[in-house]
């Protein structure tokens, strides 16, 4: 049995208390076992990053870049194998986990500009003999939470950004498919990053209140679910903590009449059934606007039936297993909640078992229909291969249906009218939206986040914004003496007179 533990110090290191199991979704065996952190041990990552910190924070924009460069050539060099270790605890099929680790190297492709990106601003004389400019610091020591189903993407939202600018991470990752943070860890000490820059906690609940309360951190990032999202914002916060936390998502894609119907329904499957849903991104909602509800309806239910499903390493798979049994039931769940609401189950996904699979957590693809926004299913985060259809009369009633939705992560809009997608733009309440787009999520070198419910903070991730949530911002005004001495003065400076 694989034993898995935590990455401090530049290098691993065992556990020696708890464990939990970590199984393989495709087969539902027992893959190996990850040592669980308790506060001593956290405390011990977080005194060798503040001890790392000062030599990191001091090194020249320039060289920290070269390392991420570096680290850009081993994760290619790696792609693959970075992917079947997604693939063997996440459950997601290979292309996807391949994609992850894509979008998670543009990353560090962004960060590798950190020179440029971390330019102040210059004014000469802005008195007589008064120069003043700007600069970023560094924060300190940071941390970084993140959840199972993205395990090299969401991490590399934060871990390049973080090193880039100067400051050292720690990141606590899912403890149901640590594996990928290892590698991570492993990559980065081999491009040359110093032991204790980058360090890596397994564990649950006791690492993460420790990373909240502990004075030598001073920032917080974190993706998950909204509960949890909020606790750690109002706990990380209350330390006096620099918070993003990332929470849940019901993410609407409105189906207009004039849409090419083949065009959406291809976007529906990847969007709604990718990664078995077990994306904050997926598309759970599609909002049939006028009388395309039924004809969607039918092009749907085709294509959900005849979906493959099947363990992440076969290329025929289109959908892998979900996480967990526990993951698994909780969505079987929301589909017999759905039901009992009076929802029309076109599609049931529930009992689907594959031959030599039996045990894995296999669930097909589900359609509701003519469910309505005061239902659960429309209103919670089912986090599974479950899409309902909502009917709408007009596109007003579609934007008011996502408006009022506690949750305003991403919205799209399927349209051959360009009035239509310029007003949906411009009036919907989501923080990433899409025009003939399924899932809108920007390109590294913009920023993206939440609204409502689905973001706790002032900052969103990556991009722009990554780089002001990891640093402080300085003002520096400078005046060197000359021969004539300046008398007291006792009224307010105005520099510019």
């Amino acid at each position: 049995m694989r034993e898995l533990g935590h990455f401090i110090g530049g290098r691993a290191v065992g556990g020696d208390g708890a464990f939990t199991d970590v199984f393989n979704p495709a087969t539902g065996e027992l893959a190996a076992r990850a040592a669980v952190a308790d506060a001593a041990l956290v405390d011990r990552a977080v005194q060798v990053a503040a001890a790392a910190f000062p030599a990191w924070a001091a090194t020249p924009p320039l060289k920290r870049a070269r390392v991420m460069f570096r680290f850009k050539e081993l994760l290619e060099r790696d792609r693959k194998r970075l992917a079947a270790l997604i693939t063997a605890e996440h459950g997601k099929v290979l292309s996807d986990a391949e994609g992850e680790v894509t979008r998670g190297l543009e990353v560090v492709e962004f960060a590798c500009g950190i020179p440029h990106l971390l330019k102040g601003e210059f004014t000469d004389q802005v008195g007589t003999g008064i120069d003043a400019w700007s600069t970023r610091s560094p924060l300190g020591v940071v941390a970084g939470i993140t959840p199972f189903n993205f395990p090299i993407m969401v991490p590399m939202w934060m871990i390049p950004m973080a090193l880039a600018t100067g400051n050292c991470f720690i990141l606590k990752p899912s403890e149901k498919d640590p594996s990928a943070s290892l590698a991570l860890a492993e990559l980065l000490a081999e491009a040359g990053l110093p032991a204790g820059v980058f360090s890596v906690v397994q564990g649950g609940r006791v690492a993460v209140e420790t990373l909240l309360a502990h004075p030598e951190i001073a920032a917080i990032s974190f993706v998950g679910s909204t509960a949890i999202a909020e606790a750690v914002y109002r706990g990380g916060t209350a330390a006096g903590k620099r918070v993003q936390a990332l929470g849940g998502a019901k993410n609407h894609l409105v189906v207009m009449p004039d849409a090419d119907l083949e065009d959406v329904t291809n976007a529906l499957m990847g969007a709604g059934y990718g990664s078995a849903g077990e994306r904050c991104m997926a598309v759970s909602v599609a909002v049939a606007v006028g009388g395309i509800g039924d004809r969607l309806v039918e092009r749907l239910a085709e294509r959900v039936r005849t979906l493959k499903v099947g363990p992440g390493t076969d290329p025929d798979s289109e959908m892998g297993p979900l996480v967990t049994a526990e993951h698994k039931a909780k969505v079987e769940g929301y589909i017999d909640i759905g039901v009992k609401e009076g929802a029309q189950l076109v599609v049931d996904g529930r009992g689907l078992s594959l031959q030599g699979y039996e045990r894995g957590f296999f669930l097909g693809g589900s359609l509701f229909d003519h469910v309505t926004p005061l239902m659960r299913i429309h209103a919670e985060e089912i986090f599974g291969p479950v899409l309902s259809v909502v009917r709408a009369h007009d596109l007003g009633e579609a934007v008011g249906i996502i408006n009022e939705h506690t949750y305003g992560n991403g919205a799209s809009i399927y349209t051959a009218h360009g009035g239509a997608a310029r007003d949906f733009a411009e009036k919907t309440k989501a923080g990433m939206i899409g025009v003939n787009i399924p899932i809108p999520v920007p390109m590294a070198f913009h920023s993206f986040g939440g609204w409502k419910r689905s973001l706790f903070g002032d900052h969103h991730i990556h991009g722009p914004e990554g780089v002001r949530f990891y640093t402080r911002y300085k003002a520096v005004t400078q005046r060197w003496p000359g021969e004539k001495r300046r008398a007291a003065e006792f009224v307010m400076p105005t520099l510019g007179h």
